[in-house]
């Protein structure tokens, strides 16, 4: 094996972009101290959005000498382990405040929302990738972080199902053209509970029982509202994931081959945003064909792809855009490719 280029594990003062990611934390902690709950949606899906128009896209590969540093650098995986503590604190802490009554039901309801959207945005996105890494201290980071949004299968099915059934009528976790996300959200998680539990049985009911136990102590130290706020911020994050999920290969097909197979895999069967901001914030998930095509390559060093279909904004602009299908609908349709 050859050994990498000078500087090939060195660390670059533009790297320091990807840190954004664990500003996300921060959202709720500034909204409890201004009292502002709904400051933390305003952020992510008004502010990043705006600021992703006036940054613009960053769509340019990088030489082979900046891909090589950019798989290698070990800065890149520290920002992943870092977000674990910052997530596990994060829930503490809510599920301390809940529990305690010192918010009103309507704040306590945005509250338990604002950390559900930094579980999910963050926290989700960095165990999905944690959870391709083949170091096993990556794999129960990435196994912790789904247990604490009771989506501890996410993995199994993820890895061993969707990857290798994308963008296919089989697979639960792509959408179907002209499919609403809401039509969608009911078929995606009873699919990919139902694919894992054919996968691996105890990948399902280890990552359950782990989460049931954390609600139960929080329950026990905290009382029944921190048991409510658990599953709360769970339930935020796993829409949110969910959301992604739809937006990630709406309408994308795989031909079927005459052998009944279907073709593979290609940078056309997933939607790619260079939004130079909200890929940092969301660690290169939108570089998505990349993804697929190489699913063990370090964030940092994926690659945009020419033949991938490009999103016309970043997710925290789509996720919103999602929830309302006719307006889905009317921007998204006319630019999903056709099956020749």
């Amino acid at each position: 094996m050859s050994s990498p280029p000078d500087g090939a594990r060195g660390f670059a003062l533009r790297d320091a972009r990807f840190l954004l990611a664990l500003t996300v934390a921060a959202a709720p902690v500034f909204g409890h101290a201004l009292g502002q709950y709904w400051h933390a949606f305003g952020v992510f899906f008004f502010a990043i959005p705006l600021l992703d128009f006036a940054l613009g896209r960053d769509a340019a590969p990088a030489s082979p000498e900046e891909l090589e540093r950019l798989k290698q650098g070990p800065f890149f995986r520290f920002v992943l382990h870092a977000w674990v503590p910052l997530q596990m604190g994060l829930i503490g802490w809510g599920a301390w405040l809940i529990g305690s009554g010192s918010l009103g039901a309507g704040d306590a309801i945005l509250f338990t929302a604002s950390v559900g959207l930094a579980t999910g945005a963050a926290g989700i996105t960095i165990a999905h990738e944690l959870g391709h890494k083949p170091p096993r201290l990556d794999r129960f980071l990435s196994r912790l972080l789904l247990v604490s949004v009771s989506y501890g299968h996410f993995t199994v099915e993820h890895n061993r199902g969707h990857h290798v059934r994308v963008a296919t009528p089989e697979d639960p976790a792509s959408a179907r053209y002209g499919e609403s996300l809401w039509r969608f959200l009911p078929r995606t998680l009873i699919g990919q509970l139902a694919h894992a539990w054919q996968l691996d049985r105890s990948e399902v009911l280890r990552p359950w029982a782990a989460s049931l136990a954390i609600a139960a102590t929080l329950g026990l130290a905290f009382g029944p509202w921190a048991v409510a706020f658990f599953f709360g911020q769970a339930a935020v994050a796993v829409l949110q994931l969910e959301a992604v999920n739809y937006i990630e290969h709406y309408g994308l097909q795989r031909k079927k081959l005459p052998d009944g197979r279907y073709e593979r895999p290609t940078a056309a069967h997933a939607w790619d945003a260079y939004e130079r901001l909200s890929n940092c914030f969301l660690v290169h998930l939108q570089r998505h064909a990349d993804h697929h095509l190489n699913p063990g390559r370090p964030y940092a060093a994926l690659q945009p792809q020419a033949e991938s279909p490009k999103l016309p904004a970043g997710y925290p602009a789509m996720v919103p855009l999602a929830l309302l299908p006719p307006l889905w609908f009317a921007v998204m349709n006319r630019r999903v490719p056709r099956p020749a």
